[in-house]
């Protein structure tokens, strides 16, 4: 009977914290932020985005393959729709196609802000240009979207941006802080031309930026489980890249007489091992964060949970990794994307080699992950090499209580009410990691209102935008300059 009023009380004890936790679990969304001015730049400013899309400014990894021509004529219509950008603020080109602009603000005592994205876009997939609604570089409107490869990513936001500061000039806006504007030419390949060349310059003028703002989080206007109004996702921070490559040799010979296990079978079972030992789930390398903004607007059941999650963790990560985003939320991601061994049906392959793609969650290194996959594989007989050609090291983790951030939920709120806003960990790579060296506080988020049709859209077939929202996405931009002056 004491045991039992003994394990009663404790009972009590335990509901009482989870209820006061979820009591002091208070939301964090900014509340009465009016409604901004609008932004009349009227249907011109969309037919200078469709001459923009017509442009087949494409990246190849092989650089020999790009067409500059298209490059300098993107150079040229910039200057002929945004005449105020080019005669009142300072344009410096890097590598002939990477371009920074200064709009000169009039306290010196105020940090600049970097607004920045990339004009380069993704080869049409051969064979799909028939399944493409309208052509994808036609700049075509129908049903109230304009079709095309940039219309997502990322041509929309430069040009965007740009529409922006082109219309603030217009009407006399004078900035108090210095905006700075950075567009990359090559970042759907490496970036190194573009953001890598421009950040490094910026590093070498010993420029501190209060913020910087690139693409990566979107509007996701069919929520996220649990929540069903529009959220706003900014990126506070980015997993890391890394390819390693498990190669074995053997003897070979003729398939008629095998050895118990052949160079393929080694390769294959290293992989196996990998797949069946997934790196651990984890929820401090930004999921802590994105809890704390949306579980105070989640229903009881569930607030419940986020606010206590120093019990429900196990819980929420069993949840999260029945879904691929959610897994790949929660850790560093094992996927073998390339296997490589054997030129004939019955000769035995002498070298297998695999490739084995990683992205790497913050708190983790690219060093740590070759690591790991050693000791997993075990098997001396694997050469296990990190591939030198691209790697990235996780981005530090950008501050929700910066003033940039501040600032940015701020806009949403404006732009977009009724949408919840809330930090995450943007799961690809931007050129925004270039820039750690020399801000702190770099946030990710495009004001693309996406579902998750739309998501898949994005280097993929069909890519649009709505013409709605690209005039939001001009104001958004205009009115975050304007919110960022003090």
């Amino acid at each position: 009977m004491k045991r039992l009023r003994w394990l009663l009380l404790g009972l009590v004890i335990l509901i009482s914290v989870l209820l006061v936790n979820m009591l002091r679990f208070s939301s964090k969304q900014l509340t009465d932020v009016p409604p901004p001015p609008a932004v009349s730049v009227g249907d011109s400013a969309v037919q200078r985005l469709v001459k923009a899309l017509q442009l087949r400014t494409v990246s190849f990894t092989d650089y020999a393959l790009t067409d500059t021509t298209q490059f300098e004529q993107f150079l040229g219509l910039l200057q002929q729709s945004f005449p105020q950008i080019h005669q009142q603020l300072k344009r410096e080109t890097f590598n002939r196609y990477g371009l920074l602009y200064e709009w000169k603000g009039s306290n010196s005592a105020l940090k600049p802000i970097l607004l920045m994205g990339h004009y380069d876009v993704v080869p049409v997939i051969q064979g799909t240009q028939n399944m493409w609604k309208k052509p994808p570089f036609a700049g075509l409107i129908e049903g109230g979207f304009l079709y095309g490869r940039g219309t997502l990513d990322d041509k929309s936001s430069v040009m965007a941006q740009l529409e922006a500061v082109e219309w603030l000039l217009r009407t006399g806006f004078q900035p108090e802080r210095t905006i700075l504007l950075a567009y990359g030419q090559d970042e759907e390949v490496t970036g190194f031309r573009g953001a890598q060349t421009i950040a490094a310059e910026l590093e070498r003028r010993k420029i501190a930026l209060e913020y910087v703002l690139d693409e990566g989080g979107v509007l996701k206007t069919d929520g996220i489980p649990g929540l069903n109004q529009p959220v706003a996702l900014i990126g506070i921070g980015e997993k890391g890249y890394a390819s390693i490559e498990l190669t074995t040799v053997s003897k070979g010979g003729h398939s008629s007489m095998p050895p118990k296990q052949t160079s393929i079978g080694l390769v294959a079972e290293a992989v196996s091992k990998l797949e069946k030992n997934p790196f651990p789930a984890r929820l401090d390398a930004g999921l802590d964060q994105m809890f704390t903004y949306i579980g105070p607007e989640m229903p009881l059941g569930q607030r419940l949970v986020f606010a206590n999650q120093w019990l429900f963790a196990p819980l929420i990560k069993q949840i999260m990794a029945q879904s691929n985003s959610g897994n790949a939320t929660l850790r560093t991601t094992t996927a073998p994307t390339i296997f490589q061994a054997g030129v004939k049906d019955n000769v035995l392959p002498i070298e297998a080699t695999a490739t084995i793609n990683f992205r790497i969650l913050p708190g983790e290194t690219v060093e740590s992950v070759a690591e790991r996959v050693r000791e997993i594989v075990d098997d001396e007989r694997i050469q296990v090499n990190v591939l030198k050609k691209f790697i990235s090291q996780p981005s530090p983790m950008s501050d929700p209580n910066a003033l940039g951030f501040e600032r940015i939920h701020q806009t949403i709120k404006g732009v977009f009410p009724g949408t919840v806003v809330t930090p995450y960990l943007t799961l690809g790579g931007t050129d925004s990691r270039f820039y750690a060296r020399v801000c702190p506080q770099i946030f990710r988020f495009s004001p693309t209102p996406m579902n998750d049709e739309d998501t898949q859209r994005v280097h993929g077939t069909n890519e649009r935008i709505s013409l709605n929202d690209y005039q939001n996405m001009i104001r958004f931009y205009a009115t975050l300059i304007r919110n960022s002056q003090r």
